[in-house]
Protein backbone atom coordinates (compact mmCIF):
# COMPACT_ATOMS: atom_id res chain seq x y z
CA UNK A 1 0.00 0.00 0.00
CA UNK A 2 3.23 2.23 1.00
CA UNK A 3 4.59 2.30 -2.73
CA UNK A 4 0.98 2.97 -4.55
CA UNK A 5 1.04 6.19 -2.02
CA UNK A 6 4.51 7.14 -2.76
CA UNK A 7 3.93 6.67 -6.63
CA UNK A 8 0.80 8.38 -6.66
CA UNK A 9 2.58 11.24 -4.57
CA UNK A 10 5.45 11.46 -6.90
CA UNK A 11 3.31 11.46 -9.61
CA UNK A 12 0.66 14.47 -8.02
CA UNK A 13 4.40 16.14 -7.40
CA UNK A 14 5.45 15.87 -11.47
CA UNK A 15 2.12 17.15 -12.54
CA UNK A 16 1.96 20.16 -10.33
CA UNK A 17 5.70 20.85 -11.26
CA UNK A 18 4.51 20.55 -15.28
CA UNK A 19 1.53 22.95 -14.79
CA UNK A 20 4.05 25.12 -12.80
CA UNK A 21 6.44 25.66 -15.42
CA UNK A 22 3.37 25.22 -17.88
CA UNK A 23 2.57 29.47 -18.09
CA UNK A 24 6.71 29.77 -18.79
CA UNK A 25 7.41 27.77 -21.96
CA UNK A 26 3.82 29.52 -23.32
CA UNK A 27 5.18 32.94 -22.41
CA UNK A 28 6.75 35.76 -24.45
CA UNK A 29 9.50 33.84 -25.95
CA UNK A 30 7.41 31.92 -27.63
CA UNK A 31 5.47 34.72 -28.61
CA UNK A 32 8.51 36.60 -29.86
CA UNK A 33 9.35 34.29 -32.99
CA UNK A 34 8.61 37.16 -35.53
CA UNK A 35 11.47 39.18 -33.54
CA UNK A 36 11.19 41.67 -30.91
CA UNK A 37 9.00 44.18 -31.86
CA UNK A 38 7.82 43.18 -35.33
CA UNK A 39 4.40 41.96 -36.36
CA UNK A 40 3.65 38.95 -38.06
CA UNK A 41 3.21 39.65 -41.44
CA UNK A 42 6.60 41.64 -41.75
CA UNK A 43 8.59 39.44 -43.51
CA UNK A 44 5.84 38.83 -45.73
CA UNK A 45 4.45 40.96 -47.61
CA UNK A 46 6.30 44.59 -47.81
CA UNK A 47 4.84 47.44 -45.86
CA UNK A 48 4.56 51.18 -46.19
CA UNK A 49 7.49 52.28 -48.50
CA UNK A 50 7.18 55.94 -47.39
CA UNK A 51 8.11 54.99 -43.92
CA UNK A 52 6.30 58.26 -42.28
CA UNK A 53 6.46 60.68 -44.94
CA UNK A 54 3.18 62.65 -45.23
CA UNK A 55 1.25 61.14 -48.71
CA UNK A 56 1.09 64.43 -49.83
CA UNK A 57 4.69 64.94 -50.28
CA UNK A 58 5.47 61.66 -52.26
CA UNK A 59 4.73 61.05 -55.28
CA UNK A 60 1.78 58.78 -56.60
CA UNK A 61 3.92 55.06 -58.01
CA UNK A 62 3.55 54.27 -61.84
CA UNK A 63 2.56 51.10 -63.22
CA UNK A 64 6.48 50.13 -64.24
CA UNK A 65 7.41 51.28 -60.08
CA UNK A 66 3.80 48.99 -59.18
CA UNK A 67 5.26 46.03 -61.66
CA UNK A 68 8.57 46.29 -59.95
CA UNK A 69 7.52 45.95 -56.28
CA UNK A 70 4.72 42.64 -57.34
CA UNK A 71 7.88 41.10 -59.40
CA UNK A 72 9.96 41.21 -56.12
CA UNK A 73 7.61 39.80 -53.88
CA UNK A 74 6.44 37.30 -56.07
CA UNK A 75 9.64 35.89 -57.29
CA UNK A 76 11.09 36.38 -53.60
CA UNK A 77 7.64 33.51 -52.42
CA UNK A 78 7.93 31.31 -55.93
CA UNK A 79 10.40 31.87 -58.56
CA UNK A 80 8.13 29.68 -60.64
CA UNK A 81 5.18 32.42 -60.71
CA UNK A 82 4.46 34.98 -63.20
CA UNK A 83 3.17 38.38 -62.69
CA UNK A 84 0.49 39.38 -65.31
CA UNK A 85 -0.56 42.77 -66.90
CA UNK A 86 -0.92 45.74 -64.56
CA UNK A 87 -4.09 47.33 -64.35
CA UNK A 88 -4.97 50.57 -62.68
CA UNK A 89 -7.87 50.34 -60.25
CA UNK A 90 -8.25 53.51 -58.91
CA UNK A 91 -6.32 54.09 -55.47
CA UNK A 92 -4.46 50.70 -56.38
CA UNK A 93 -2.39 49.16 -59.22
CA UNK A 94 -3.95 45.31 -59.93
CA UNK A 95 -1.90 42.42 -61.16
CA UNK A 96 -3.05 38.86 -61.76
CA UNK A 97 -0.49 36.01 -60.34
CA UNK A 98 0.10 32.91 -63.06
CA UNK A 99 1.65 29.69 -62.07
CA UNK A 100 3.81 27.79 -64.70
CA UNK A 101 0.58 26.57 -66.39
CA UNK A 102 -0.87 29.77 -66.88
CA UNK A 103 -3.29 29.48 -64.13
CA UNK A 104 -4.46 32.74 -62.32
CA UNK A 105 -3.24 31.83 -58.66
CA UNK A 106 -3.67 35.79 -56.72
CA UNK A 107 -4.97 38.98 -57.73
CA UNK A 108 -2.46 41.70 -56.15
CA UNK A 109 -2.73 45.46 -55.82
CA UNK A 110 -0.74 47.96 -54.51
CA UNK A 111 -1.37 51.28 -52.95
CA UNK A 112 -0.57 53.74 -54.89
CA UNK A 113 0.58 56.14 -52.40
CA UNK A 114 2.16 53.89 -49.84
CA UNK A 115 3.73 51.14 -51.97
CA UNK A 116 1.65 48.42 -49.81
CA UNK A 117 0.50 45.37 -51.39
CA UNK A 118 -2.47 43.98 -50.61
CA UNK A 119 -3.89 40.58 -51.22
CA UNK A 120 -7.21 41.24 -53.62
CA UNK A 121 -9.17 37.92 -53.69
Amino acid sequence: MKRYIYALLTIAVVFSMLAFDLPHNMGPQTAGACGYGEGGGQGYVPQRQDQGKAYAARPALTKEQARQLITQHVTKLNPGLKVGPVNDAGELYEAEIYSKDNEVIQIIGVDKRSGRLALIN
